[in-house]
């Protein structure tokens, strides 16, 4: 397996106005955080906010696996591109939704935390990751060896101190085109002398990258690759006829295929290769919420919450016995 992910801040800006009303506007602050403060400190019961969090953490069976930071917090930030259905997407109120963020939500009951997934493009999720901006990136990962050791996969060189993953799925990769409009294509050595656009930062563009090498060593045209922030765009591209062919991981490219303008729009061409895990990925020396994340999704496997969401999705092909740390290769 190669590199990439099968798949997949701007810091906002604060405004302070000024005001001559200097004594007007300082009494108002004062007022405003006196009752922010007794607001913030009391909940229905007399009880501060601190120690019903706390209540409710310790209520989830695995609560006490989490570091003493997360449990503090109550929460979890997710780094994820949220443009990959059925992984993670908006849905037509602006929601996140997908296979991740259902397999979040069962989690969550086991930890006592919530899941807050923030989007970004794929290919910064690993550096979000190490400049702490997420606590994990769940996001159709694949776990390569290459990112567990933060090796660049194309100049083989080390940029960074790589990540533990928790593998909780397996996807392969897979080929589609405009439906009724193959251009001959079945495997990926048919791709030569022919455009393909993917998804940036990919597996499937890694794929591509190496392809386009064997069709020149062969003395075969290469395969013109272009490469978008997320897949959606790359579909866009290829349905509009800017392409011959996109590929993205199988449970992806199905979908797509499946939903794109009622099902008229894409087809699946050939099997899908590279089968490999899905990770998700923490911080290295982060070992006990990584251990934590394991635990949880080992509990919904066993309890079932699991498979009903692969089945959900219809993905159920994808599915495995136990969560693994560092399984890829």
């Amino acid at each position: 397996m190669t590199a990439s992910t099968t798949r997949r801040s701007t810091a906002a800006k604060t405004w302070t106005p000024r005001s001559s009303r200097t004594a007007a506007v300082a009494a108002t602050a004062v007022a405003g955080a006196l009752l922010l403060t007794a607001c913030g400190d009391q909940t229905q019961n007399g009880a501060s906010d601190k120690e019903t969090k706390g209540a409710a953490v310790t209520s989830a069976p695995l609560a006490d696996r989490l570091p003493q930071a997360i449990r503090d917090k109550g929460s979890i930030k997710v780094g994820s591109d949220i443009a990959y259905a059925p992984v993670e997407f908006k849905d037509k109120d602006g929601k996140t939704v997908g296979i991740d963020p259902d397999l979040a939500e069962a989690m969550s009951k086991q930890l006592g935390v919530t899941f807050e997934f923030e989007g970004a493009t794929f290919d910064t999720l690993v550096t979000g990751l190490r400049a702490k901006r997420y606590d994990i990136a769940m996001s159709a990962m694949t776990d390569t060896k290459e990112r567990q050791e933060g090796i660049d996969p194309e100049t083989g060189k080390k940029v960074g101190e790589g990540v533990d993953f928790v593998d909780y799925f397996n996807a392969g990769v897979s080929i589609y085109t405009r439906k009724g409009d193959d251009k001959g294509i079945k495997t990926w050595s048919d791709l030569c002398g022919k455009k393909i656009v993917v998804q940036r930062g990919t597996v499937s563009e890694d794929l591509a990258k190496a392809e386009s090498k064997k069709c020149a060593d062969g003395k075969k045209p290469a395969i013109t690759i272009e490469s978008f922030d997320n897949d959606q765009l790359a579909q866009t591209r290829l349905r509009a006829g800017g392409a011959d062919a996109g590929s993205s991981d199988f449970p992806v490219a199905a979908y797509t295929v499946k939903t794109s303008g009622g099902g008229k729009d894409f087809q699946m061409v050939g099997e899908q290769v590279e089968a490999a895990p899905y990770g998700i990925a923490v911080a290295k020396g982060n070992t006990q919420l990584r251990d934590a994340i394991k635990a949880a999704m080992d509990a919904i496997i066993a309890n079932g919450e699991y498979k009903k969401i692969l089945d959900k999705w219809g993905v159920s092909q994808g599915a495995v016995t136990e969560a693994k740390i560092n399984g890829g290769s």
